[in-house]
């Protein structure tokens, strides 16, 4: 009879416990898919991973965001020496008109006639006028009227324009074309001779008739401006979308339009804004813009003028600071211009 293989009792328990086993497999199974999980995310580094770190996703994400186009603009206009050096002067111009007697202790209406025509001299750095009266205290207190009276016409202009504009850009027909015409009308007025006409009429010796000329003569630029910013931004397909979802053509104009159609207006009102100084500086020059005691610098140079062979400082200070102030205007607009038309980028 053959001898049979010799099976050790190792051997024989294991197939024993595979036999055994084949039953028990699906509670293998099920016991280990009842163990913890490692939560997801990046492996544990171990001490073998002496390398940095790899790149968050959150953080290269949040670094991939699109920025606007005012961030985008921001961030051009404070790397920009034009609109810093303008916004310096800017800024100096409005600490002076809020505070002038922060760098000028004089009244300037206080003149006395035995130093007219002087020159220099200590306290009184720009010398005296014709009638006697410091130079430079007039010069300081003379921002306050120039600047008021550009910062509230241009802000007259600017809204009065842009919502008539916008409503005859949006809406269009009949109210466009009598927008159109009555713009038209405006544009045909030269601004000098208005100026002498309406305001020749006027006695009062405050800025606001002033103002109300230049509102009155200003707008149609900004009207026009206004209306084709909004015919562009209204055909844009973001535009069309919020359409068919229903909204109603003020949420439309409001929220969707004037967001995207606001920056020219923002550009042409901050030059306008050093043209309407200069508007009232050759009013009042003319003698129908503000008028005596009213300290403007249009008077300092219209008194000053008949004396500029004798006394020239008086002529020069008060046109230089209006020089400066409207050339500072003009570039700050320029900057802003530069930084929000996507076409110059």
């Amino acid at each position: 009879m053959p001898e049979q293989p010799f099976q050790s009792e190792g051997a024989i328990a294991g197939s024993g416990a595979g036999g055994a086993g084949g039953a028990m497999e699906p509670a293998a199974g099920e016991a280990r898919t009842l163990e913890p999980q490692p939560p997801a995310g990046p492996a544990p580094r171990g001490p073998q991973d002496t390398g940095p770190p790899g790149p968050d996703p959150s953080a290269a994400s949040a670094q991939e965001r699109p920025r606007s186009l005012w961030s985008d603009a921001w961030q051009d206009l404070c790397r920009n020496p034009v609109f810093i050096s303008s916004a310096l002067i800017i800024l100096f111009l409005l600490f002076i008109s809020l505070w002038p007697s922060a760098i000028a202790s004089g009244s300037p209406l206080k003149c006395d006639l035995a130093k007219a025509q002087q020159g220099s001299a200590p306290g009184h750095p720009f010398g005296y006028d014709g009638q006697g009266c410091d130079v430079y205290t007039r010069t300081v207190y003379g921002a306050r009227t120039s600047v008021a009276v550009g910062v509230c016409a241009t802000l007259g202009v600017a809204v009065l324009g842009s919502v008539l504009g916008a409503l005859a850009g949006f809406f269009g027909g009949l109210w466009d074309s009598f927008l159109s015409r009555i713009t038209d009308v405006f544009f045909a007025i030269p601004v000098i001779l208005g100026g002498l006409v309406l305001l020749s009429v006027v006695t009062s010796n405050s800025i606001w008739p002033v103002i109300g000329f230049i509102v009155l003569l200003g707008w149609p630029q900004i009207s026009r401006i206004a209306r084709g910013a909004v015919i562009t931004a209204k055909q844009h397909d973001y535009v069309q979308a919020a359409r068919a979802l229903g909204a109603s053509n003020s949420r439309i104009l409001l929220r969707h339009i004037a967001p995207n159609a606001i920056a020219p207006v923002i550009v042409v009102a901050t030059i306008a804004l050093g043209t309407y100084i200069a508007l009232e500086a050759t009013l009042s020059y003319l003698g129908v813009g503000l008028k005596p005691p009213s300290v403007s610098w249009g008077i300092d140079i219209s008194a000053a003028s008949p004396y500029i062979r004798n006394a020239p400082h008086a002529l020069l200070w008060p046109s230089g600071a209006l020089a400066i102030t409207v050339l500072a205007f003009i570039m700050l607009g320029d900057a802003v211009r530069d930084a929000l038309d996507p076409k110059l980028r």
